[in-house]
């Protein structure tokens, strides 16, 4: 079983939306609880942590510069040299309970996001789609957690999960308008030892899970089969992208959400940063379009 080991002692409080930047040859991600955006660079080892003046749930690099943020409650340009804010669309003002937790750019540089309520669990969030324009629409309702949303290799499958299901599903996805068509069960994980959270691609088709509570990160290939399964030191993985040289190395956030002091203390290295090479290479995310 290949192993991840620790690439930066970050100790965030809930590491999470990891993702490659080819602009900057950087890993990104973000500390959700802890309140800031952080960056880890390969070649140098460098890294550092950028205060943010509210929770960053999910986010992407835009083409223009700067990153569209999911933040708790709306979406937002930022401006990295600035530390400037721009709203772009409110996200489900009229719920309280509700925020953003999980997404990713389609292949067309669409942000598609989705969230959770984290006040009750109840079934009551949405996932949008946020255009180059900054229109954003709803795809889906009726959502508890909405996590590993990520796009098949060609952009014509859309992966997701509402966590508590402990499902991967499948929706056919237009790259032309961006619009759901059928779902299927791509895998049922309902035997796995943790609960699906983030997910990525490789460039052969196969969506990598963190596994929430689980210790590992598995691949599901193509054909809905776990044929890898990845070992992770701590217990709650929350998602992995693929960087580095030639998109050869899995990078995988974890949490340290929710866990008592003994099991901190058990596990020294939770919320940090991991990586292993797994034999795949994968697909790079494109910037969000506006």
């Amino acid at each position: 079983m290949p192993f991840a080991e620790i690439v930066l002692d970050c100790r965030n409080q809930h590491g999470e939306g990891v993702l490659w930047n080819a602009a900057d040859g950087r890993v990104w991600w973000t500390d959700i609880q802890g309140r800031s955006l952080w960056w880890y660079a390969p070649d140098s080892g460098q890294s550092e942590a950028i205060p943010m003046p509210d929770r960053v749930c999910c986010f992407a690099p835009r083409r223009r510069g700067g990153f569209i943020l999911g933040l708790a409650d709306r979406v937002a340009f930022f401006d990295v040299a600035s530390r400037s804010l721009e709203t772009v669309a409110m996200y489900e003002p009229d719920n309280p309970e509700t925020r953003l937790n999980d997404g990713r750019t389609d292949r067309q540089g669409r942000l598609v996001a989705g969230g959770m309520n984290e006040k009750t669990g109840a079934a009551d969030a949405s996932v949008i789609r946020v255009d180059a324009n900054g229109n954003a629409t709803t795809l889906l309702q009726g959502i508890s957690c909405a996590n590993s949303i990520c796009f098949s290799p060609d952009g014509e499958t859309m992966f997701f999960t509402d966590t508590p299901e402990r499902l991967i599903r499948a929706y056919d996805y237009s790259g032309v308008s961006g619009g759901l068509g059928a779902m299927r069960v791509h895998c049922d994980l309902t035997r796995e030892p943790g609960a699906p959270d983030g997910s990525c691609v490789d460039a052969e088709g196969g969506v990598w899970n963190a596994e929430w509570e689980g210790h590992r990160v598995v691949r599901i290939a193509p054909d809905g089969r776990i044929d890898t399964v990845i070992d992770v030191p701590v217990w709650k993985p929350t998602c992995c992208a693929f960087g580095g040289a030639n998109l050869e190395t899995l990078f995988i956030t974890t949490s340290r959400l929710g866990s008592s002091d003994e099991q901190t203390i058990a596990e020294p290295l939770s919320g940090g940063l991991f990586a292993v090479k797994p034999g795949f290479r994968g697909v790079a995310d494109l910037p969000f379009a506006g």
